[in-house]
């Protein structure tokens, strides 16, 4: 394994365990997961652990948020989980939206990368015939660079036969069988049409069929209509089929029911379908596109959160693929500039150097178009900035929209799109129309959102393990064992009984958990407070004697924002046992819906040679509560 191990068994153990996971896809920010139950697993662990932005459930998928570096999370994670089969999943579907939005980011999600890569390609050749002219056109190097470019859309079937049917569950081999005979030389280039045109064209045991004039290269409906069908039938025909026979007569029979239905039934239906739907976005659009344009760019980060976007992907993909240009995703390509404008206002605005800290690779990533780590590390949880984006990515989609935008291929994202507006005739106009709106949208983000201003207090996400842990000063002295005295009163309970996995199974430290009966925090011991966090839910200390102590008040309080707490003391103040530093409002808390628990942790637990807390099971203010035993 590599440098993410740890991290990826917390991740799969959080997630319910290697038997709780149906399958795992990453995007560029998330591992992917699908779960058999989900409620088996531990939410807000996961949020709280060190490695993980936040964790989001949407399309039926369990989604972990881990950054730019997810590739080599997952591989670590592939390692702890091995190889996964094919199951088909019995969990809970969500409604026909969530089961469409799943299936469509399962079969396109793996395939993205080479197609925005081959977009990229083709956008290159266009700048070089451009700037080298009709002798570069004429080249073989040009020639090179279109079958580099083309290549992926003429047999863009096949690689849909293989994730699509990976998807179904069923073998993604037999789904590029399936996918070659459609895009068969014959049948691309017009050949065998031709070749039966007179004794009344192409039939199968005198039933007649037509291949589309295109032919099915760069098709996308009806290949995923054929593996749905091939998949359900694959896995009836194993029910049946002798385990003998059964490796090649399973995939034969397929092949032989559903390759011929589709040139009989299924491939024209779904292309009437795919052609239904195509022009009822493109009649939407082309109602007003200007307000398609700002509802398309102020709703895309939410779109994209929930994965909804997806939906759009595929009608783009097959305008893209039969080389028709389309405006179906313009009014969103200057959405992560605005993000990327508010995340530089944020960092140089923030007086708070761990937001500065976070924003800095955030604004990086940002301008390559990866913004899942702006959204839910910097903007979303201080909501005025989010929104200014929002704004500031509808009023660019709109003015993109009525500059009549187009996109000739699939591109990059950030910087590297540009080349996706560059006609196939080298006209770069469009290219130069995005690079001015996302230089205006990043101005504007930054400007709107240094206006509306933001919580800067406001921590970044509920609670880390870095955030716990506390910096020591000074040096221990020399003692057997530090004591620390209950700073509450109530009902003692061990740690592994705590309502949250940060703390129960120990990664922040040994300690114990009170129930408290009084809503007042006072001093366990003459020391330092080290961290005070803005909500007052959560309290650092430091002994004297260099014990590092951390005071949780409540589980999950952190949501309640500062209602109901009061704090006596301020950071890096001096405090005496039994001074008063926080007082809570038990009822409040409870009414909210939040556990009262208390953890009380040493997070430098590895300091000490052990750590004892008390017996006893209730607790008043004052009384010996946990032991530190310091090693020689």
């Amino acid at each position: 394994m590599g440098k993410y191990e740890v991290l990826a068994k917390n991740i799969v153990k959080e997630v319910g365990g290697k038997e709780n996971v149906n399958s795992l896809t990453n995007c560029i920010t998330r591992l992917r997961f699908k779960l058999k139950d989900e409620s088996k697993t531990n939410t807000e662990a996961l949020k709280n652990m060190d490695g993980v932005v936040t964790v989001m459930q949407a399309g039926g998928q369990y989604q972990v948020v881990i950054g730019n570096h997810v590739p080599d999370v997952r591989k670590d994670v592939d390692a702890v989980l091995g190889v996964l089969e094919p199951v088909a999943d019995n969990g809970p579907k969500g409604n026909l939206f969530d089961r469409f939005v799943d299936m469509i980011s399962g079969i396109f999600q793996p395939i993205l990368a080479p197609l925005s890569a081959a977009g990229m390609l083709k956008g290159v050749n266009a700048i070089l015939a451009f700037a080298l002219g009709a002798g570069f056109s004429a080249s073989p190097t040009y020639a090179v660079f279109n079958a580099m470019g083309d290549g992926l859309f003429l047999f863009l079937p096949i690689f849909i036969g293989y994730t699509a049917m990976k998807k179904f569950c069923g073998s993604p081999f037999l789904g590029m069988m399936i996918a070659s005979s459609l895009v068969y030389t014959g049948f691309i280039d017009g050949s065998a049409t031709a070749a039966f045109a007179e004794s009344g064209g192409l039939n199968f045991f005198g039933i007649p069929f037509s291949i589309p004039v295109a032919g099915y290269g760069s098709t996308v409906m009806p290949i995923i209509a054929a593996t749905a069908f091939a998949a359900f039938l694959e896995k009836q025909l194993r029910k049946i089929i002798p385990d003998v026979v059964k490796l090649f007569l399973v995939p034969f029979f397929t092949a032989i029911v559903t390759i011929p239905l589709t040139f009989l039934v299924i491939g024209p239906i779904m292309n009437v379908v795919s052609d239904g739907l195509g022009n009822g976005l493109l009649a939407i659009q082309a109602f007003n596109p200007i307000i398609f344009g700002a509802i398309l760019g102020f709703s895309w980060q939410i779109l994209v959160m929930f994965g909804m976007h997806w939906a759009l992907i595929p009608f783009v993909i097959i305008a893209l693929s039969q080389g028709q240009p389309t405006s179906l995703l313009t009014g969103s390509g200057s959405v992560s500039f605005a993000q990327t404008g508010v995340v530089l206002a944020v960092m140089l605005k923030t007086k708070n150097l761990k937001l500065r800290e976070l924003s800095i690779p955030a604004f990086i990533s940002g301008l390559f178009g990866v913004t899942e780590p702006a959204i839910y590390g910097i903007t979303l949880p201080r909501k005025k900035p989010f929104w200014a984006s929002c704004i500031v990515g509808g009023v660019t989609g709109a003015i993109a929209m009525g500059l009549g935008i187009q996109g000739y291929q699939m591109g990059g994202l950030g910087i590297f799109r540009y080349t996706s507006s560059i006609s196939p005739d080298g006209d770069i106009k469009y290219a130069i129309y995005n690079v001015i709106l996302d230089i205006c949208a990043l101005a504007a983000g930054f400007a709107l959102a240094w206006a509306l201003g933001f919580k800067d207090d406001e921590p970044t996400i509920q609670l880390s393990k870095e955030e716990a842990k506390l910096a020591a000063t000074g040096h221990k002295k020399k003692l057997a064992k530090d004591d620390v005295f209950s700073p509450v009163e109530g009902k003692v309970l061990p740690l592994s009984e705590a309502r949250d996995g940060a703390f129960s199974e120990g990664i922040m430290g040994k300690g114990v958990v009170v129930e408290p009966t009084k809503g007042e925090i006072v001093a366990p011991f003459d020391g330092t407070v080290m961290t005070l966090f803005p909500t007052k839910h959560a309290i650092g200390l430091i002994s004297d004697n260099g014990t590092e102590l951390l005071i949780h008040i409540g589980i999950d309080t952190v949501q309640l924002e500062g209602e109901g707490f009061e704090s006596f003391v301020v950071q890096n103040a001096k405090v005496k046992k039994g001074d008063k530093l926080v007082t809570f409002d038990i009822k409040a808390i409870e009414e909210a819906g939040y556990s009262t628990q208390v953890p009380i942790i040493i997070t430098n637990t590895p300091d000490y040679a052990d750590v004892i807390a008390t017996s006893e099971s209730s607790i008043k203010q004052g009384d010996l509560l946990i032991t530190a035993i310091i090693s020689n």
